[in-house]
């Protein structure tokens, strides 16, 4: 039997409530055994590895996490923020919760801005998912809206998010009320967003690129075919940018980076596609990677460095890399109407 009690104030509206946003996650340090530990939970989860278990199990331990921690602890050495000892995408994730909840303050809800308190969390490593919802429920919010910050969903990323988020609240008695943001590819804030960073970009490098590469993180081909939306939502949104920059289809193109092991990825992958495009005879070319809310190894080092230096190895002679929203105007902006979207009701 289900006894319900009313607010002091008779009002919904004053129960406290709670705004968790979450991104992949990140090693502590990037020493070998930092990076051992982040790679052996991001890699032993189902969602991302979906291959037999035993056999995968004994190729990552037997394998890959006794050389793979050295190379990428090297290449997240590169991009390290020193100031605060911790990566890119740890400082970004910071500073959007933090600036979402000053917005809060400042009126974003409304009257209700007391009662929302805004967190963050990793989906691997830290801080955690469970000790940021632990935070919210002794802060007294009685009801969450989980927002993982992945523009597209998919299986490997949206959903085990979300798994985790349930693994926690499976172990709590007293569970608060939950909401789960849907993934905003196809918004319009999100993508005005998209183009006008680009944009101003562009005016910043100094020259009109002949192909903008949009690059968004690989899937396995297999993937796709077992059903995920990730690879047509990509889709959808280069779609709307070219509609929105006016641009020919030749003039922005969807590529995939960041492919792992042997197995077929969704394709044309982007390291290909930039050494064929500066083959070909493009002498300029920018990258955008709006599938990435916050910088990481994979944008900073991965577009930024790796991919540029094929680019120049092959002839190009200007790369632009365009950075995430971050915790920009235009990225505060995105996030704030998709919270504003999902609290409808709630406030």
């Amino acid at each position: 039997m289900t006894i319900l009690h009313s607010d002091v104030d008779g009002s919904a509206n004053s129960r406290k409530m709670g705004v968790l946003l979450s991104n992949l996650g990140t090693p502590d340090a990037t020493d070998y055994w930092s990076v051992r530990r982040y790679l052996a939970e991001f890699l032993s989860d189902r969602r991302v590895i979906e291959a037999p278990r035993l056999l995968w199990l004994f190729i990552l331990n037997a394998l890959i996490l006794t050389a793979r921690p050295q190379r990428k602890g090297k290449d997240y050495a590169a991009i390290w923020n020193r100031d605060r000892n911790e990566s890119p995408l740890k400082t970004i994730t910071r500073s959007q919760a933090e600036k979402l909840q000053q917005s809060i303050r400042d009126g974003l809800l409304g009257d209700t801005k007391s009662n929302v308190i805004v967190d963050w969390g990793m989906r691997y490593g830290n801080p955690s998912l469970k000790a940021a919802t632990e935070r919210l429920v002794a802060r007294g919010c009685e009801r969450i809206l989980f927002v993982p910050l992945y523009p597209q969903y998919s299986a490997a990323t949206s959903a085990t998010a979300c798994d985790k988020l349930f693994e926690v609240l499976a172990s709590m008695r007293n569970q608060p009320a939950l909401r789960v943001a849907a993934p905003y590819y196809d918004q319009d804030t999100y993508i005005d967003a998209i183009a006008d960073s680009l944009t101003e970009r562009l005016i910043s490098a100094g020259f009109d690129p002949d192909v903008i590469v949009a690059s968004f993180h690989g899937m396995p081909l297999s993937t796709r075919i077992a059903g995920d939306p990730y690879y047509a939502q990509c889709h959808r949104t280069a779609d709307l940018i070219r509609t929105r920059l006016g641009l020919p289809q030749e003039r922005l193109i969807v590529t995939f980076q960041s492919r792992f092991g042997r197995a077929e990825w969704l394709k044309p992958y982007t390291d290909e596609t930039i050494k064929a495009l500066a083959a070909r005879g493009a002498r300029r070319i920018a990258v955008v990677t709006p599938g990435f809310s916050a910088d990481c190894l994979e944008t900073i080092e991965e577009i930024g460095q790796e991919n540029a230096k094929y680019f120049f190895d092959e002839g190009g002679e200007a790369f632009a890399r365009v950075d995430c929203l971050n915790d920009s105007d235009h990225g505060m902006r995105v996030i704030e109407a998709v919270v504003r979207r999902e609290l409808s009701g709630w406030v």
